[in-house]
């Protein structure tokens, strides 16, 4: 019996199923290596968190303006809450049900929380309102949103 005839210099070519195998354990354990080391970077969430507080705020402002009563902001090394105040400040209720305004926690915790206007910041109906300052910082990192007296709020 003869072997199948060959071509001559067309030599087989390929990978065999060894070197095949040993690539895709490489590549397994490169996947592995960055998907363990991708974390996320802190002062990015950190300001993620006051571009979303300026824009609750500004909700609160239009709402304050669009319903008469105040609003406050109250935050804590954990989270935050809007309380709607009733008679004249006696009375306090948290927008729970609220899609915009409820209760929320911040995504790097805990957070020192710093406002100019002590601990909480009044959002009242009133289109010029004071400045206010508030400063996140979660030990490394900081950023600050800034209420101006036209009611612009940005993030600094």
């Amino acid at each position: 019996m003869s072997s199948p005839p060959e071509c001559a210099g067309h030599a087989q070519r390929g990978f065999t199923l060894i070197e095949l195998m040993v690539v895709l354990v490489i590549v397994g354990i490169a996947t592995a290596a960055v998907s363990l080391s991708i974390r996320p970077d802190p002062a990015r969430l950190l300001r993620e968190d006051a571009k979303r507080l300026a824009l609750l705020l500004q909700s609160a402002q239009d709402e304050a303006r669009a319903d008469g009563r105040a609003i406050a902001w109250q935050p804590d090394a954990r989270g935050y809450r809007f309380l709607r105040l009733e008679d004249g400040g006696a009375d306090a209720r948290v927008f729970a049900g609220d899609p915009q305004l409820r209760p929320r926690t911040w995504q790097v915790s805990p957070l020192d929380v710093r406002l100019s206007s002590g601990r909480w910041l009044l959002i009242d109906a009133e289109w010029i309102g004071e400045p206010a300052r508030i400063e996140l910082s979660d030990g490394h990192n900081s950023v600050r949103v800034v209420r101006e007296p036209s009611g612009r709020i940005e993030v600094q």
